[in-house]
C-alpha cells in the first residue's frame, strides 16, 4: 500500500487539501528492513493490509489531512462536538492501549478555525471518571476549561479562536499527567486572516503509550499508530511546498524533536508568525510545545522522519515522505 497526495485549492484560501488514499506499492514492504523500525510494530501493517480497524473509515485522513482553511467571515460560530470515552484502541499490530479518548481515538480530532471565528465547543464525558477539555491559546478565562466535569455530564465551551498558530488541547482534570498519558489531547489549527501560501499541509502529533502501567513509553507513534508511516509513506510531488504541524504531546519524557533527513525546514514557533524563526534540520519540542515547518524536496526518493531522542524512533516514531 502507499499514501498518495491528491490536492485541491480550496475556493477563496489559495491553500491546498488533500487527501491519502491506499493503493498497492509493494517496495513500500522495504521501509521496514531500515534498523530504526520496529519488527514487532511494523508486522502488521505491510503489502495489502489495511490501517487498523479502530481508526474506521477515512479516519487517517482527518488526522493527517487537515480541513481546507476558510478566509475569514465575521460572525462565524464553528460547533465542535468533543465526547470522552475510556476504552482501549489498538496503537500497533497486536498491541493494545487502555486509554482514555477523545471521540474514540488517540489524538482526538484535528479541528481548524480562522482567526475571529466563534468556536461552540459541545463536550459530554462518557467515562466514568471526571474530565474536561482545555485548549490552549487565547480566551475567556471564564472558558479556560479547568473544572471537572462528572462522569455522565455535559458542558459547552464558547470562545474566538486565537491567535493565529497551532495549539493543542486537552484534559486538565487531576492528576493532569495521569490524564494527558491515557490520551486526551488534540491540536487545534487557527489561521490567520491572510492565509499562508498554497502548500501540502498535514498534521502530525507525536503520541507515547505506556502498555504497561511502568510510567515509561513502551511505543510512540506520530497520529496514534506506531510505525505507521513507516510501512505507508506520505507522497508527495517533488518540488512543491510542504507544511507540517507538530505537536508533541508525550508524557512521560521531557523532550522530543522532529527531524528531516537530506534537507532543511522553514521552522514557524507555535506558528502565531508569518516570518520563520529559523532555518534547520531539527526542532525541539517540550511537552505541549508545537511548530509549523515548510520544505520542498527537490528530487524523487524517500525521505527519512523521526524524533532525534532515537530511542521513539526505534519504537515506532519513524517514517517517510516520498516524493514522487
Amino acid at each position: 500500500m502507499r499514501l498518495l497526495l491528491g490536492g485541491s485549492v480550496a475556493a477563496g484560501t489559495g491553500l491546498v487539501s488533500g487527501r491519502a488514499h491506499a493503493d498497492a506499492y509493494p517496495d513500500d514492504a522495504s521501509a521496514a528492513m531500515h534498523p530504526m523500525s520496529v519488527p514487532v510494530v511494523q508486522s502488521g501493517y505491510g503489502g495489502n493490509a489495511d490501517p487498523p480497524a479502530r481508526l474506521g473509515a477515512n479516519a487517517l485522513d482527518s488526522l493527517l489531512i487537515p480541513p481546507p482553511a476558510e478566509a475569514p467571515k465575521p460572525g462565524r460560530v464553528r460547533e465542535v462536538s468533543l465526547w470522552v470515552n475510556e476504552r482501549p484502541i489498538e496503537v500497533a499490530e497486536g498491541k493494545s492501549f487502555a486509554a482514555w479518548t477523545y471521540n474514540d481515538r488517540v489524538p482526538g480530532p484535528l479541528i481548524r478555525a480562522t482567526e475571529g471565528d466563534e468556536l461552540l465547543i459541545r463536550f459530554q464525558n462518557r467515562g466514568m471518571h471526571p474530565h474536561n477539555v482545555h485548549f490552549h491559546g487565547r480566551h475567556t478565562v471564564s472558558q479556560d476549561g479547568w473544572q471537572p466535569i462528572p462522569s455522565g455530564a455535559t458542558e459547552t465551551y464558547r470562545f474566538r479562536a486565537g491567535p493565529a498558530g497551532l495549539h493543542p488541547y486537552h484534559c486538565h482534570a487531576l492528576p493532569v499527567s495521569q490524564h494527558i498519558a491515557k490520551g486526551l489531547y488534540g491540536a487545534l489549527i487557527v489561521d490567520p486572516p491572510t492565509p499562508r501560501p498554497p502548500a501540502h499541509e498535514f498534521s502530525l502529533v507525536l503520541c507515547g503509550f505506556d502498555l504497561d502501567g511502568d510510567g515509561r513509553n513502551e511505543l510512540y507513534a506520530w497520529n496514534g499508530v506506531a510505525g505507521f508511516f513507516a510501512r505507508f509513506p506520505i507522497k508527495v510531488p517533488v518540488g512543491e511546498l510542504v507544511r507540517l504541524y507538530l505537536l508533541n504531546m508525550v508524557s512521560g519524557d521531557p523532550v522530543a524533536s522532529f527531524h528531516l533527513h537530506a534537507e532543511t525546514f522553514d521552522v514557524y514557533r507555535t506558528g502565531t508568525r508569518l516570518e520563520p524563526d529559523e532555518h534547520t534540520d531539527v526542532v525541539t519540542l517540550a511537552q505541549a510545545e508545537r511548530a509549523i515547518v515548510e520544505f520542498r524536496l527537490p528530487e524523487r526518493g524517500r525521505y527519512m522522519f523521526h524524533p532525534h531522542q532515537v530511542h521513539m524512533a526505534e519504537r515506532g516514531a519513524m517514517g517517510w515522505f516520498s516524493a514522487i
